[in-house]
């Protein structure tokens, strides 16, 4: 566990990731996109920090695409508790969880450093210090939204 925060598998929380989405609109601005990932949210599998009240300030969104393999499909983190552990803490609780059922490798999917962004290049170091690997950055996409892929080996 990483500080004070729990992460945990949970129930599905559509409600509270359209919230944590429309909270920062630097990242995730597109309301289609956002429409798209809340009703993701209602059959991926789901994991969450929630705070001492018991509100959802995190939630990772996990598909499992084969057995050896798990992508983190999204993670947001609501502003205040940015830098504070949250997703760290989902991370280190979802990897638990993948070695334990055989995954090898962990996958996430975020915006390419061809772009500009600053508020990406923020994602991208996250992921790095957490020990992923730049593998490919794809037009997947669509012209003007690279799609870096990354991977985490798992160690049994």
């Amino acid at each position: 566990m990483t500080g004070r925060w729990c992460a945990r598998r949970d129930v599905p929380v559509p409600g509270d990731v359209a919230r944590l989405l429309t909270g920062v609109p630097e990242w995730f601005g597109r309301e289609d996109a956002n429409a798209a990932y809340v009703v993701d949210a209602r059959g991926l599998e789901t994991w969450t920090v929630r705070d001492a009240t018991g509100v959802v300030v995190g939630v990772t969104l996990v598909a499992r695409h084969f057995p050896h393999v798990a992508e983190v499909h999204l993670m947001v983190v609501e502003r205040a508790h940015h830098g504070r552990g949250v997703g760290s803490a989902m991370l280190e609780a979802i990897e638990r969880d993948a070695r334990g059922g055989g995954v090898r490798l962990l996958e996430v999917k975020t915006l390419g450093p061809s772009h500009p962004d600053p508020g990406y290049a923020c994602t991208r170091r996250f992921y790095e210090r957490m020990g992923f690997l730049a593998l490919e950055e794809t037009n997947l996409w669509g012209e003007g939204t690279p799609c870096l892929i990354m991977v985490k080996p798992l160690a049994g």
